[in-house]
């Protein structure tokens, strides 16, 4: 009989947490597991047809980087009995499959406003099957919080977690260059490189266009109003593409669309979007995982426009060790938004025609993530004796 696994996740603003929990669920039940994903953001898509179980919480979300407020899907704050209801199906589904690993995204480095379920999460796996793996997964930068909040963490990954898989390249950007690892934390760490979706999109093809993408949160607002107002200023000819996630209203798509020049085409994203990068004169995006990831295959002349309102510095830091791999050119927004466009327009006539250094960063997270997990059930089976 394969070992199982169950994997909770809830993304809040975009949908990379998701995508990533995805991304492992599907290398794992590949690699002979069997896999039940369980979600509890928004519905991203159908998970028909994936080789793992799918099932979905009663869905929560944030707006913009109010973190501490969730709402349910008609934007209103929840109500106590969807918390009710969320804890009592995580356990339902604990106390059924009995699974070997539990692993639980971004909890406890983040995610505080859910540590409720979480915790019961953890509790019933382990009522149900006390020799379970515990195990956290989390990308390669983390949000760094307030000194109490990391000691609380830290005290829950040597309390209750076996293990921190880190879906990042220690050589690229190490996970303490967001967070303090110390003696304890260090000894938890298992690097699994990057994971990257590499299922088959479609043959690349040279495109010419400038692609704008901004994740799946209506967060890459202003990068679209000023590439629309950049692209009026392009003398290239060249069109400018904007591919927009499914978190922006279209009411504001129709804004964009009404400032927008002939050149501009703005649709929603596309299931083809490495292909069409991977064919692109310049990528414009911002700094999030899967897209950084997207950038690094497709080894086109980028732009990253990193997410930092509020206290949001994840993007700033993955960007910003782009830069300096010579991967993309780190742009930030200033807020002068005229001022912004033109430096918009100025960094991608700059550079049209650039090449990326040779791929640095290793992708293949998804196989080195299934040897990880195996090998942490094997020392676990051989200390119980079995």
């Amino acid at each position: 009989m394969s070992a199982s696994v169950l994997i909770a996740v809830t993304h809040l603003l975009g949908s990379g947490h998701l995508v990533r929990a995805a991304n492992l669920a599907r290398a794992l039940a590949q690699g002979g597991f069997s896999v039940t994903l369980a979600g509890g953001g928004m519905p991203l898509r159908a998970m028909e047809g994936e080789p793992f179980a799918f099932v979905q919480l009663p869905p929560i979300r944030t707006e913009g980087t109010d973190f501490r407020t969730l709402l349910d899907e008609a934007g209103q704050p929840i109500e106590p009995e969807r918390k009710t209801a969320r804890i009592a199906m995580l356990e339902e589904l604990a106390a059924r499959l009995r699974p070997d690993v539990v692993i639980v995204e971004h909890f406890p480095f983040g995610r505080r406003q859910l540590a409720e379920e979480f915790l019961a999460l953890i509790a019933a796996v382990k009522a149900a099957r006390s020799e379970a793996l515990v195990l956290s997964s989390v990308r390669d930068v983390l949000v760094t919080p307030r000194p109490d909040r990391i000691a609380e963490a830290e005290e829950r990954i040597t309390g209750l977690f076996d293990a921190v898989l880190v879906h990042g390249d220690a050589n690229f950007l190490p996970l303490d260059r967001s967070w303090p690892v110390g003696e304890g934390l260090a000894g938890k760490l298992r690097y699994t490189r990057y994971i990257a979706d590499d299922r088959p999109v479609g043959d690349a093809q040279e495109n010419g266009e400038i692609i704008v993408s901004g994740g799946g949160s209506a967060a890459a607002l202003p990068l679209f109003a000023n590439a629309v107002a950049a692209a009026r200023l392009d003398r290239s000819g060249r069109r400018w593409r904007l591919l927009a996630g499914r978190g922006i209203a279209e009411v504001d798509l129709a804004l964009l669309a009404a400032e927008a020049v002939d050149r501009v085409v703005i649709e929603r994203a596309r299931p083809d979007f490495p292909a069409l990068l991977a064919g692109c004169a310049v990528s414009i995006s911002q700094a999030g995982y899967n897209t950084v990831l997207d950038l690094v295959a497709a080894g086109r002349p980028a732009i990253v426009v990193p997410f930092d309102a509020g206290n949001e510095t994840e993007q700033t830091v993955r960007a910003e060790a782009m830069e300096r791999a010579g991967l993309a050119r780190c742009f930030r927004l200033s807020g002068d938004f005229v001022a912004d466009a033109v430096a918009l327009a100025d960094a991608v006539g700059g550079a049209i025609g650039s090449r990326p250094p040779a791929l640095p960063i290793d992708r293949d997270g998804t196989v080195r993530s299934v040897a990880i997990v195996t090998e942490l059930l094997a020392v676990a089976a051989a200390r119980a004796g079995h």
